[in-house]
C-alpha cells in the first residue's frame, strides 16, 4: 500500500478458473479512483493484489458448472479486482455479456462510471425535468457521464472544475453553468446566486474532503448531498446535526454494488447504459491510454488532475500510442 509507485509489473502463473469461474482475455481496464482507493489502503485487499476492477475481454476458459458464459463470448464486468492483467478471473455469474455493437474499450470505459451514474441519478436522488444539480468534477470521467444523463432527464447542471479547458468540456458536455472553484472566494455563495439566490435540491459530490461543506451549504431545506467518492481524501467525521441545522437536510454514501447485487439488476443496469451508449445519450471519452508498466503513471495523472474523460490501461502495447478518440 501506498503511492502509485508501489504498483509493480510483474509475471504470474496462468489463471485457471474454479467452480463458476471464468478466465477472460483482457482486451481493456477502466482506471478509476476506486483504484487509488485500494492501493492506498483506504479499501483493503489482501496483500499483494493486481489492481482494477473494470474490464472487458473476451471468455478463453470457464471453469466447472459455469452457464451463464461459454468460450469465445465478449465481456465485461466490475467491482472484481484484477483487471490490471493480460487474463482476468471472474465469476461467471458477475459477466455481462457485450451487445456486437460495443467495443471492448466502450465497455472498459464506461461500464463502472456508466452504471454508477444511472443508480446515482435513477435510485440516489431520481432526477427530474427542472431539477438544478450542483456536480463537482464536472469534467472528469464520471463528471462528464453525469453531466450528459442529468441534462438527457432534463436537468439543469451547475459543474465546478479546476481549470478553464476543463469548464469548456463540461459545457460541451451539457452543463449550463460551469464554476472554476480556484476563481471564487465563496462557493456556496456563487452556485446560490446562479439559482437565482436558492439552494439546490440536490449535490452530487465525487470529490469529498474539499468540498463537502460548500455542498451541504449549497442546499436548499430537505436538500439531498449525495456523496459518491473522495477524490480529495475522506470527509472528516461530523456531527448530525448539522443536517438538522441546514434545513433538514438528507445525506447519502451509497456504493454501486449495492445497487447491482443481484445478476438481474446488474444485467438491466448495463442494458440501460449500453442504450444510452447506443443512442448517444452518453458520449464515451476515452482520453488515455496506458501499458500495464505504466500503470503507476495513470494513477498519478489521474489523482493530480492531469485528466479528463476516461483512462483506460490496456494489455495490447499497439493500442497505447492511439490519439484520443470519443468512443460510442
Amino acid at each position: 500500500m501506498g503511492g502509485p509507485e508501489v504498483l509493480q509489473e510483474a509475471e504470474v502463473d496462468q489463471p485457471r478458473p474454479g467452480p463458476g469461474e471464468a478466465v477472460v482475455e483482457v482486451a481493456a481496464s477502466g482506471v478509476n479512483f476506486l483504484d487509488v482507493y485500494h492501493r492506498e489502503g483506504r479499501y483493503s485487499l489482501p496483500l499483494p493484489f493486481t489492481p482494477g476492477t473494470e474490464g472487458a475481454g473476451t471468455v478463453v476458459e470457464v471453469g466447472p458448472g459455469v452457464a451463464d458464459v461459454a468460450v469465445g463470448d465478449r465481456v465485461g464486468w466490475v467491482e472484481i479486482p484484477g483487471t490490471y492483467a493480460e487474463r482476468a478471473v471472474v465469476d461467471s455469474s458477475r459477466l455481462v455479456p457485450l451487445p456486437d455493437d460495443i467495443g471492448f474499450e466502450t465497455a472498459a470505459a464506461v461500464l463502472l462510471q456508466g452504471m454508477t451514474a444511472h443508480y446515482l441519478v435513477k435510485d440516489a436522488y431520481p432526477v427530474q425535468g427542472g431539477d438544478t444539480v450542483l456536480l463537482h468534477a464536472a469534467a472528469g470521467g464520471m463528471g462528464l457521464l453525469l453531466t450528459q444523463l442529468i441534462t438527457h432527464l432534463g436537468g439543469r447542471v451547475i459543474g465546478t472544475t479546476s481549470t478553464t479547458a476543463k469548464a469548456e468540456l463540461a459545457k460541451r458536455a451539457g452543463a449550463a453553468e460551469v464554476i472554476i472553484s480556484s476563481a471564487v472566494d465563496d462557493l456556496a455563495a456563487e452556485v446560490r446566486r446562479l439559482n437565482g439566490g436558492q439552494g439546490l435540491p440536490v449535490v452530487f459530490d465525487g470529490v469529498g474532503a474539499h468540498t463537502f461543506d460548500a455542498s451541504l451549504a449549497s442546499l436548499r431545506t430537505r436538500g439531498h448531498l449525495v456523496l459518491f467518492g473522495a477524490a480529495s481524501g475522506a470527509v472528516p467525521p461530523f456531527d448530525p446535526i448539522r443536517l438538522a441545522h441546514g434545513g433538514s437536510l438528507t445525506l447519502i454514501r451509497p456504493s454501486l454494488g449495492d445497487f447491482i447485487a443481484d445478476r438481474s439488476e446488474l444485467l438491466r443496469r448495463a442494458a440501460d447504459v449500453f442504450e444510452w451508449v447506443r443512442s448517444k445519450a452518453l458520449e464515451v471519452t476515452v482520453t488515455g491510454r496506458y501499458a500495464l508498466s505504466e500503470a503507476a503513471r495513470a494513477h498519478s495523472d489521474l489523482e493530480a488532475r492531469r485528466t479528463t474523460g476516461k483512462l483506460l490501461v490496456v494489455p495490447d502495447a499497439a493500442a497505447v500510442g492511439r490519439r484520443e478518440e470519443t468512443q460510442s
